[in-house]
């Protein structure tokens, strides 16, 4: 036992040009602490939980990052990843995005969710889940 391997999500980062400025953005959007930040990285967490109790969110400085066209369009930088933010009403959720700083994109698909970028550019999505929220297994409320 004492050998066994263990993997366990520890965190998603994203790459940004200002670590904490960024950590700031989704720690206030979430409701989320600041684990720690330096002028190289920053996490959050969800709150009253110790740094690892949970996955989060860490934002990597990297000087030469452009934020992701969206929707894609040949030879322009692509999107790696988004994260998808289970809101139990869409419309409020939408405007509180906004007022943290969050802009809307002008492109969607979908009356079910709402596509987003944050203050970096990246990509991210509402998504109208009310019963995630009513199940008893959501742990991140």
């Amino acid at each position: 036992m004492g050998n066994e391997l263990k993997i366990k999500m520890y965190a998603l980062t994203l790459d940004c040009k200002d670590p904490y400025e960024l950590a700031k953005f989704y720690a206030v959007m979430l409701k989320w602490e600041i684990a720690f930040h330096d002028e190289e990285y920053a996490c959050i967490g969800a709150p009253e939980t110790n740094q690892g109790a949970y996955p989060g969110i860490t934002f990597q400085r990297n000087p030469e990052y452009k934020p992701p066209v969206w929707p894609e369009e040949p030879e322009t930088q692509q999107q790696m990843a988004h994260l998808d933010f289970a809101v139990n009403d869409l419309e409020k959720a939408v405007q509180y995005a906004v007022n943290c700083g969050a802009t809307i994109a002008s492109e969607q698909f979908s009356d079910h969710w709402k596509v987003m970028f944050d203050p970096s550019g990246h990509p991210f999505c509402l998504c109208q889940m009310k019963s995630i929220f009513e199940s008893p297994h959501f742990a991140l409320l």
